[in-house]
């Protein structure tokens, strides 16, 4: 497993599948309480057509976050010294190695719920590194926008694992409870009040790159849902002047549309996209 240190000293790990004559990389970044293991039939899919994706577990999380805190399994998804910062500032720091070892390819950030929030963090800041950005069970990050409630409630009555809000897949639930690298604690208790505050912010304004993004979400999506998506791409248009913005919403489907019934058709929507934008190589 290729690693390096933050600026705490924390050590981030990440993986790379490397592909033949690549036409692009893939920046790939989990949700919160997760990692990047859960993503295995959407990196396949990438990789298949033509795309090395890298794909870290961020900050507290996963592989890098039991490294962190010696092993505890009961502090992961905490987030550890410097915070959101930090945690953003990883992202960035792997997207400057991955710069350097694949110069000149273009670079897909795609992020997933709270992966999605460091991507809009991280494309506020370096909107000149990334030729198209990819969000996922996203929203705009402003009070009202973002579920602060309980996500599982319109399924509390008939609960197995208490995580149907994840999918309408009942497995997927469950395999992330039994997951040892998952936690399902609340982003509030994980982060506390002033870190889970600093997640609010709305995209530039004036982003100086007219960078293609897609917007994916379930319609049954609790976290923000196809209103607060919306609310996102008429930012990204109206504040960062970007162009090229498309929202794909998803009928019968909840948060991890890569991991919904219809997770074939997801693919195949995002590999859609991404081929009228990044070139194939000949």
């Amino acid at each position: 497993m290729p690693e390096f240190v933050d600026a705490f000293g924390v050590t981030i790990v990440y993986d790379v599948y490397e592909v033949d004559r690549p036409r692009g990389v893939v920046q790939l970044l989990h949700g919160v309480g997760e990692h990047a293991g859960r993503y295995a039939a959407l990196i396949d899919a990438l990789t298949a057509a033509g795309y090395v994706v890298y794909a870290d577990d961020h900050r507290g999380h996963g592989r890098t976050g039991l490294r962190q805190w010696g092993g505890d399994h009961s502090k992961l998804g905490r987030l550890g010294p410097g915070g959101h910062d930090a945690a953003r500032d990883a992202v960035w720091t792997l997207t400057q190695r991955i710069q350097e070892e694949h110069h000149g390819l273009p670079l897909i950030l795609l992020g997933h719920s709270w992966g999605s929030f460091l991507a809009q963090m991280v494309l506020d800041r370096h909107p000149e590194a990334f030729d198209a950005v990819v969000l996922s069970g996203s929203a705009l990050r402003m009070p009202g926008s973002l579920n602060a409630g309980d996500l599982n409630a319109p399924w509390r009555k008939d609960a197995v694992s208490g995580m149907e809000w994840l999918s309408s897949d009942e497995q997927v639930g469950v395999d992330f409870v039994s997951d040892p690298l998952t936690t399902d604690a609340p982003l509030l208790k994980l982060f506390g009040p002033i870190e889970a505050a600093r997640l609010f912010g709305r995209p530039k304004r004036a982003l100086g790159r007219d960078v293609p993004v897609l917007l994916m979400v379930g319609r049954d999506d609790t976290v923000g849902g196809p209103r607060s998506v919306h609310r996102l791409a008429d930012a990204y248009r109206s504040r960062s002047g970007l162009t090229d913005v498309t929202t794909l919403v998803y009928p019968g489907a909840r948060h991890e549309i890569f991991a919904e019934v219809q997770q074939a058709e997801v693919r195949e929507d995002l590999l859609t996209w991404l081929d009228a934008r990044v070139p194939a190589r000949t």
